[in-house]
């Protein structure tokens, strides 16, 4: 059986969510003492910690995570390292093959690691770098059909347009956009990845997010 190691970020009272997005509120609804059970109460956004995005998250009448399927989102995978950008920064193709030449046809899945994960829940996580649209669409072009990212979008955050063009690529596509992964610098450049949603039938679940590591 293969190692595991977890992707995600914890959910928890309080935490950092997307601007605009509702709050994460968790607290205790039951208690051992008074009720003989613990029982938590939790209220948050469909788009809270690590999630995923479905179609209709940006597209009216897209689908829904009621259709998406696990075989979707479990499989090979290729990681695209981008260290040292810039607040804000909106990183291209040159970026992306910095570190080596993108093959012409990649996974289904691709996760790009920034190191932006590490501002996660700081005030310069909305200052993530951003990927431009032209490189999304080549990578769609290529296969990838889950895009899995380590900032709080794969588009600008607070910027001054609201189009979120890569959204427009991917879910438009009727593909799928992770956001928020974590825990990726030292993972090799092929990994076979899990994405496991709650059964939410909106536009969007948090999900646990896992590599499978052999020995």
């Amino acid at each position: 059986m293969p190692k595991l190691r977890d992707l995600s970020h914890p959910i928890r009272d309080g935490m950092m969510v997307y601007p605009g997005d509702p709050h994460v509120a968790i607290s205790p609804a039951l208690t051992v003492e008074r009720d003989g059970v613990q029982v938590e109460r939790v209220d948050m956004g469909s788009h809270t910690g690590t999630h995923i995005d479905a179609p209709a998250h940006t597209v009216a009448g897209g689908r829904t995570m009621a259709e998406v399927t696990l075989d979707e989102l479990v499989g090979d995978a290729l990681v695209l390292r981008v260290p040292g950008l810039a607040d804000r920064q909106r990183y291209g193709w040159d970026d992306l093959a910095a570190a080596g030449q993108i093959p012409d046809a990649v996974p289904a899945i691709v996760i790009i690691d920034t190191g932006w994960a590490q501002w996660f829940g700081q005030d310069r996580a909305t200052d993530h770098p951003h990927l431009h649209p032209d490189a999304a669409a080549e990578l769609w072009r290529r296969g990838m059909r889950v895009l899995a990212v380590d900032t709080l979008s794969p588009d600008e955050t607070g910027g001054s347009s609201a189009e979120f063009p890569v959204h427009g690529i991917v879910l438009g596509g009727d593909g799928l956009i992770v956001e928020n992964i974590c825990g990726l610098a030292d993972l090799p450049a092929r990994v076979q990845v899990g994405f496991f949603p709650f059964k939410l039938q909106g536009d969007g679940a948090p999900v646990r997010a896992v590599v499978f590591e052999r020995e």
